[in-house]
């Protein structure tokens, strides 16, 4: 069967989407390759049809290493409903059922085994895929989220060195390596540490017009949350991410005392109540997780509708592969976050005190600094965010910026005086002092602390007293962002001045700020009630609408029965389709795109059906 075939019969996909054809084609004839494609763009079946196509030439079993148990169960569970033989192997197996597994594995009656790096490198597993090697049966290694094994990716796992075993002990064996996240820097690292120097580079566009981009200064964040998600997606699933354990499950109580349905996940939980609190998001609608960076990774629920930060990321590459979390089935999604000063302070102070050589540490400040560059930009974001990636791009008209130009200021001078007066506390009392006392010294405020150590004396003292401290926090994080001041965390969070200080106080290097937004910003009107229909679906016509709920109804009754998510049975889009069109016979339902052989024959009869009593509602009315 040719890979086309294979995308229409098994899959349902009337064509291929992007570069897939091209990336298919190659790996599918032995090719090695390095694919960097961005969440929802199709990167799975990058590896199953050509899994699907070397099986069927006698080729043998595909092996996919993932760090993610939630991934392998959901791809496992969307296979069998194509009809194909796939299996994982992890922590959340039996020992009866883990044996079975390898039975299949040795005997070469698997087309996919999904399985993590930590079992590849063991000697059993090692020894059984020496097995299937000797036998011909060994067909094809995909190593996905590859970024993880770099120590520049936002996911740095040391387990996924030791994957050049693959290259060492199977060099006839071809690699396809897959991310959604890595720039330059990332890209070179997983070349040479999965020794992919001969592998062809297949790189999409990273953007992704469907999400809006929208970062806004931290004042009451949670309630700032709370706004948006009354005021743009009561009723939708989302996720919102937070530095730390404590605030996760503060957030998350504190939505659900707000009438948001809100659940937390982070590493501290004991795991049955993650694994709960995931399937409980993955299968229900409308739900909020509130999560560490612990989760996330993989998941492929198609229909999150916003993805928020309550703290800043630590680097570009996090914050795109988290928001691309949203949207992933193609409708419009937002992607929010609020940061302010105290975030830039944390994320500085954490890489300032890690134990990593300085060389590394000064590869992560450069990192955040381009985080923190997009968050001051007075710019279109979408152009910032995919110039980071080496992507040149317009406009996008639809990101904060492009939405409502913001008002700008000429802060240079006041970064003068900032920095002046750093440097002038810093002689006159020996050490530096923190952020808060700097900005009373500015403003002209006598507290304890300025009379005490004297600091009213300062030539600089009052020269600021016309700029808020709203407005002297955007000038200190702006002067954080361009590395012209710093926060030595080793003095309590002092300010100290740096190499690049000189520029600045020279007035050589120009500050530009965005001017901040007034506490009641416009909002779009209050919604009610649940989500709102998808955009697949709001554009069919009343019977088609009813026609889509009573799917929708059927679809969650058969994946509660199957113990899987909705998705996996059809998505929305498919849904929408067989609405709009209402086929009467497996014939017409069969053109339908997400509907193979195998989906057709399961719930064929099942969907026409619904159609039927849909249609027979409609006319009794």
């Amino acid at each position: 069967m040719s890979i086309t075939s294979i995308l229409q019969t098994v899959f349902g996909y009337p064509a291929f989407r992007g570069p897939q054809q091209g990336i298919i084609e190659h790996v599918t004839a032995g090719g090695d390759a390095l694919v960097l494609m961005p969440t929802g763009g199709g990167k799975s079946l990058c590896y199953q049809i050509p899994a699907i196509a070397r099986q069927q030439a006698g080729q043998g079993i595909t092996v996919v290493i993932s760090p993610l148990i939630a991934l392998m169960h959901d791809q496992v569970g969307a296979l069998h409903e194509a009809g194909v033989s796939a299996a994982f192997l992890n922590s959340t197996l039996s020992m009866q059922e883990a044996s079975d597994t390898e039975r299949r594995l040795v005997q070469g009656n698997i087309t996919l085994l999904y399985a993590a790096p930590e079992r590849i490198n063991t000697p059993r597993f090692l020894a059984q895929l020496d097995s299937l090697q000797e036998r011909g049966l060994l067909s094809l290694f995909a190593i996905d989220e590859a970024h993880c094994v770099s120590q520049w990716g936002h996911d740095f796992r040391p387990e996924y060195r030791a994957l050049t075993v693959l290259h060492e002990r199977y060099p006839s064996v071809p690699r396809i390596a897959l991310t959604a996240t890595a720039d330059a820097l990332t890209r070179a690292d997983i070349i040479e540490r999965l020794q992919l120097q001969d592998a062809r580079l297949f790189i999409s566009s990273f953007d992704r017009p469907n999400i809006r981009y929208t970062i806004v200064e931290k004042r009451e964040a949670t309630a700032q949350l709370l706004r948006f998600i009354r005021y743009e997606h009561l009723g939708d699933a989302g996720i919102v991410y937070c530095q730390s354990r404590k605030k996760v499950e503060e957030t998350a109580a504190w939505l659900c005392d707000s009438g948001i349905p809100a659940l937390p996940y982070h590493a501290g939980l004991d795991a049955r109540v993650r694994q709960a609190n995931q399937d409980q998001f993955l299968r229900s609608e409308g739900v909020v997780m509130v999560a560490t960076i612990a989760f996330g990774m993989g998941i492929d629920k198609p229909d999150v509708r916003f993805v928020a930060h309550l703290d800043m990321p630590k680097n570009i590459e996090g914050y795109y592969q988290e928001t691309g979390r949203a949207g992933r089935d193609g409708e419009p999604a937002d992607a929010w976050m609020c940061y302010g000063l105290q975030d830039v302070v944390n994320q500085r102070r954490m890489i300032d005190e890690s134990p990593a050589e300085e060389t590394f540490k000064q590869g992560l400040r450069g990192k955040l600094e381009a985080l923190l560059g997009l968050a001051e930009a007075t710019d279109c974001r979408r152009v910032r965010l995919l110039r980071y990636f080496d992507e040149a791009s317009q406009p996008c008209g639809n990101c904060d910026n492009c939405l409502q130009a913001p008002e700008v200021w000429d802060a240079t001078d006041a970064a003068r005086k900032l920095l002046s007066t750093v440097y002038r506390v810093q002689q006159m009392s020996g050490f530096g002092f923190g952020a808060g006392h700097i900005i009373d010294i500015l403003r002209g405020k006598v507290t304890d602390k300025v009379a005490q150590r004297g600091h009213q004396g300062l030539s600089t003292f009052g020269l600021g007293a016309d700029l808020s401290e709203s407005q002297w926090r955007g000038v200190l994080r702006q002067l954080l962002a361009i590395d012209a001041v710093a926060v030595d965390a080793q003095a309590f969070n002092t300010l100290a001045l740096t190499a690049g200080s000189r520029a600045v106080l020279r007035g050589e290097v120009p500050v530009h700020l965005r001017v901040a937004a007034p506490k009641t910003g416009k909002h779009r009107a209050l919604r009610t009630g649940s989500a709102a229909l998808p955009k697949v679906a709001a554009e069919l016509d009343g019977a088609a609408q009813a026609c889509f709920a009573a799917l929708k109804a059927w679809r969650a009754s058969v994946a509660r029965e199957h113990n899987l998510p909705a998705y996996v049975i059809f998505h929305d889009a498919t849904l929408a389709a067989i609405a709009h069109n209402a086929p009467q016979s497996l014939d017409a339902l069969q053109g339908l795109s997400g509907i193979g052989a195998r989906k057709l024959e399961a719930y064929g009869a099942a969907v026409l059906a619904v159609i039927r009593d849909e249609a027979a509602a409609v006319a009794r009315v």
